[in-house]
């Protein structure tokens, strides 16, 4: 199969060579060609853990037009603040229809997907869809390395149609199809995202601690207390109050966490403690991090704004977007998925069935 992997970050490496290695034709595209001098050259990944040896991929571009020339499937592993962009940028060079997966969308990240596209390309109809999460545990150990620490089992897809989520599966290369669930709309994978659970509040209250050029702590270990993680799951409590008024209630973290790691534990903080593949993970050395400049934009803005759309008090979550934005000095609100335009446009009815059928072809 021809798979195009867009972003050389820590899932992308992973799912690179995780494909080549399992015998499919792979391209590697990466925005900044600075970012991936060598890759270019060798065109080899190194890999140690779960996938392990060099594995060399069929090539590493930053020219968008190569890696779109002629893909069976597009896999996105970028930040989610890349999803516009990458939007624009594949519509206008692609000239097939084909499956473009977001890995993972975070919160209604396929949908936006599809807006942004069809805007600049009414042609080629491709079939989008995001993922819950990524199915690698994983870390970029340099710039053509990656340790893969863990795969996680059954992980939601949804496209925006849901009617094709289980034939997405079967679309999808042989060596990951058993990693993946179909998902009975985007309200599982998008109000299902737990990153923004996981990742925003014990970065933000450990802020001291990442910032001690002294001090290195395990992210999931060290930095997520008895009390951070009582107070992060006032958080999750308020995710899925929202998914039930969408008519679909979404799993808990800990839940979640117990399906996709087959741990136990009465509580989040005892799921994490009894989590095997949290224990290397050192946490970032920087506020300025994905878990915040992604994970509050674009995981728990829209969370905010459906949950207050349909008459819920979201204090706790909106409590760690005012904490994040005064912290570091920007308006998340303004520049995150704030959905403004989509309930400009529809009623909340609408926009129900927009998650959950994916609309209809002639409006939504």
């Amino acid at each position: 199969m021809n798979v195009t992997v867009i972003g050389a970050g820590n899932s992308g490496l992973a799912m690179a060579a995780h494909l080549s290695r399992e015998g499919n034709k792979v391209t590697l595209w990466n925005r900044s060609r600075n970012n991936i001098p060598q890759l270019m050259e060798t065109r080899t990944i190194h890999c140690e853990g779960a996938v392990c040896g060099q594995v060399e991929v069929s090539l590493v571009t930053d020219d968008i037009g190569k890696a779109v020339e002629n893909p069976d499937l597009i896999l996105i592993t970028t930040p989610a603040n890349a999803h516009r962009e990458l939007a624009e940028l594949i519509a206008k060079n692609i000239r097939k229809e084909t499956l473009i997966v977001l890995n993972p969308g975070r919160t209604l990240g396929a949908l936006e997907f599809k807006k942004v596209y069809e805007e600049f390309n009414k042609t080629y109809k491709p079939l989008i869809a995001e993922t819950q999460t990524t199915i690698y545990t994983c870390r970029k150990t340099a710039e053509d390395s990656v340790s893969i620490i863990s795969f996680k089992n059954n992980v939601l897809i949804s496209a925006v149609k849901p009617k094709h989520n289980k034939s997405i599966i079967e679309k999808l290369p042989k060596c990951i199809r058993e990693f993946f669930s179909p998902a009975s709309s985007m309200i599982q994978t998008s109000i299902g995202n737990v990153g923004m659970i996981l990742h925003c509040a014990p970065l933000l209250l450990n802020a001291g601690w990442t910032e001690n050029k002294d001090c290195i702590y395990k992210y999931y270990y060290d930095g997520i207390t008895p009390t951070v993680a009582s107070f992060i799951e006032k958080i999750d409590h308020e995710r899925v109050q929202v998914s039930k008024k969408l008519g679909l209630e979404v799993e808990s973290t800990k839940e979640w966490m117990k399906r996709t790691y087959n741990i136990q534990g009465d509580s989040l903080y005892e799921c994490i403690q009894n989590n095997e593949a949290y224990k290397t993970i050192d946490a970032p050395h920087s506020l300025n991090h994905r878990y915040i400049m992604e994970d509050v934009p674009f995981g728990l803005v829209p969370l905010e704004a459906v949950g207050r759309r349909v008459g819920l008090d979201m204090k706790h979550t909106s409590l760690i977007i005012d904490l994040a934005s005064a912290m570091m000095n920007t308006d998340f609100r303004r520049i995150g998925r704030n959905l403004k335009d989509y309930f400009r446009e529809h009623s909340i009815a609408e926009f129900k069935k927009m998650i959950t059928e994916g609309g209809n072809d002639a409006g939504i």
